[in-house]
């Protein structure tokens, strides 16, 4: 897959690598929603026998237009959102830099700029697609903003148990644990990846070492608790158990939120490396024990739960 930065205006030196059927969108999570919009975008491709094209943005958008009013964190990092969509077949990955200037085009001039400008022959968007400044673009101006220079195709909701499958839908799931429910809507774990840092190593002490791991702030997390996780490391999955949340065993609840994971069966030094962790199943809340060994007990018992998952 190919990656094209693009930041207004378009120069005519750009390399356009067009007449690409284009999907558009922000795509936080490629959820089923999503899938759904680049199958479609993909049928046409192999129909017309072009090249697989999706345009995206960088940040999210709401984190210019609102600016410091609001913390915007991500399903996917944005490595992740570019390994995925290159798994799903996309030829030609369209990153467009959305700062101020970009959010204050008008629809025709984004419409000019970003398709035209690109050479792209089919456009397909969602339902809810909107486009220019303060989204006055969306998929009733299409056609009249395309001026019959490309084909539009607007993809329909996607829904999954009489509910639309939305990012919003599947934050709302993580925010109450649901990591399962999450997961089917996503087709995948929501993975959270972080550099392995040095800890207390209180774990270590009770029978229980952990990997405590620094998470980019962008990330998305769950509920606080307890979880079976799977942790990939240097390409190889191990099962574990993660506890995120304060520690409330050690510290105040007024401290940061930690994650911590015990890899089941694994012995080996990981400090400094990067890790994948996947959010597989909510066990419990986070616990505060007044005597380190009801904590061991319970940590036997959640270990033992996991162990009757795989």
């Amino acid at each position: 897959m190919k990656t094209v930065d693009l930041k207004y205006p378009i120069l005519d030196n750009q390399d356009h690598t067009g007449d690409a059927v284009c999907a558009i969108g922000f795509f936080d999570g490629i959820h089923k929603g999503h899938q759904y919009v680049l199958q479609t975008a993909k049928d046409i491709a192999k129909r017309l026998n072009k090249k697989l094209a999706v345009m995206t943005f960088t940040p999210h958008p709401s984190v210019v237009i609102r600016g410091n009013q609001t913390k915007f964190t991500y399903l996917n990092t944005f490595d992740q959102k570019k390994k995925i969509l290159s798994d799903f077949g996309v030829d030609i990955l369209y990153v467009i830099h959305f700062d101020s200037t970009v959010a204050c085009l008008e629809p025709q001039v984004f419409i000019d700029q970003y398709i035209v400008g690109l050479n792209i022959s089919q456009l397909v968007c969602g339902f809810d697609f909107t486009y220019g400044y303060r989204g006055a673009g969306n998929v009733n101006t299409l056609i009249s903003h395309s001026k019959e220079r490309f084909g539009i195709h607007v993809v329909e909701k996607y829904h999954e148990d009489n509910e639309k499958v939305s990012s919003t839908r599947i934050r709302h799931l993580l925010a109450e644990g649901k990591v399962e429910e999450a997961s089917i809507l996503l087709t995948r774990p929501l993975m959270t990846e972080g550099t392995v840092v040095h800890g207390y190593k209180r774990g270590r002490e009770i029978g229980y070492p952990t990997a405590n791991i620094a998470v980019d702030p962008e990330q998305l997390m769950p509920k606080n608790g307890v979880y079976y996780v799977t942790v990939i490391i240097n390409e190889q999955t191990y099962h574990g158990m993660a506890s995120l949340g304060h520690n409330p065993t050690f510290e105040s609840m007024d401290s940061e939120v930690k994650c911590e994971v015990h890899i089941f069966d694994f012995n080996q030094s990981v400090y400094d490396q990067r890790i994948t962790v996947c959010w597989q199943k909510y066990i419990r809340p986070e616990y505060k024990f007044d005597h380190l060994d009801q904590l061991i007990e319970q940590l036997k018992d959640d270990e033992k739960q996991i162990r009757q998952l795989f």
